[in-house]
């Protein structure tokens, strides 16, 4: 989970000035917590206790107002709507990391990650971008290869794997769908070969970046076996202790890896 916080926070100074090359630094003065990483502690913390994740919402865009959240959720989460809006961009893609490692089979990522999306986002093409998000990370954390993460995300949601991000990068504008963001995202992380490199990877498309990095970094955390220390140093500064308490006890309950507080 902690992955898609770092991915958020180096793809954030980059949404509004894109960028194609691989070469640049990770942390800027600009650099920030986004929505992305919000959102995934908000449902984190959900999983922890219970209850509706709508109230989770509603509560951490109270706690947390100005995280760039796009129009129509903010709109929705203000006005404490209960209802989805049948959405299908990729803010369901980029909130979904606690769930793969909150349950224990497949089947049982791909139902929780659902749950997670349909709150909002209950338009199929939102939730199938949480699913396949989910799934990935779930493989990768139970020892599968790229090869068989590809396989399963073909098979299953359809998208385009067999690209080069290469090819891509030539002609990849901003684009918010699940659609055409998380497929570029995954390509990422599978022609990544560490955790950094599939968050340069997925910067250097020039797109939604932070989230875009988000989704590559929560693949690439449990693949690469963590984040790297210093990576996940300078990121933490970037949290308040709500946050650090939220991610220390979910780490502490279902991932066992150190504490990423003091």
């Amino acid at each position: 989970m902690f992955g898609a916080i770092v991915g958020d926070v180096v793809g954030s100074s980059y949404e509004r000035s894109p960028t194609k090359s691989l070469d640049f630094e990770l942390f800027r003065k600009l650099s920030r917590l986004t929505d992305d990483s919000v959102l995934t502690i908000a449902v984190a913390d959900w999983i922890l206790s219970g209850g509706k994740l709508h109230d989770y919402f509603h509560r951490y865009v109270a706690r947390y107002p100005f995280v760039g959240y796009g129009r129509t959720f903010k709109n929705w989460a203000r006005s404490y709507d209960t209802k989805p809006y049948n959405s299908w961009g990729n803010g369901s893609a980029m909130r979904v990391s606690p769930t793969a490692y909150a349950a224990d089979s497949l089947e049982s990522v791909l139902d929780l990650a659902a749950q997670t999306a349909e709150v909002t986002h209950n338009h199929p093409a939102g939730i199938a971008g949480a699913q396949a998000v989910a799934g990935c990370i779930y493989l990768a954390r139970t020892g599968q290869s790229k090869q068989e993460i590809r396989e399963f995300v073909t098979a299953k949601f359809k998208y385009d794997l067999s690209r080069n991000l290469d090819d891509i990068r030539v002609s990849y504008s901003f684009d918010v769908s699940c659609a055409g963001s998380v497929p570029e995202s995954i390509l990422a992380f599978i022609e990544s070969d560490s955790f950094e490199s599939a968050i340069r990877l997925a910067i250097s498309l020039g797109g939604d970046a932070d989230t875009m990095a988000c989704i590559a970094g929560a693949i690439a955390e449990p693949f690469y076996g963590g984040v790297p220390e210093t990576i996940q140093q300078t990121t933490t500064t970037y949290l308040d202790d709500h946050s650090r308490d939220v991610i220390d006890a979910f780490c502490s309950k279902y991932i066992i890896e150190p504490e990423v507080g003091e």
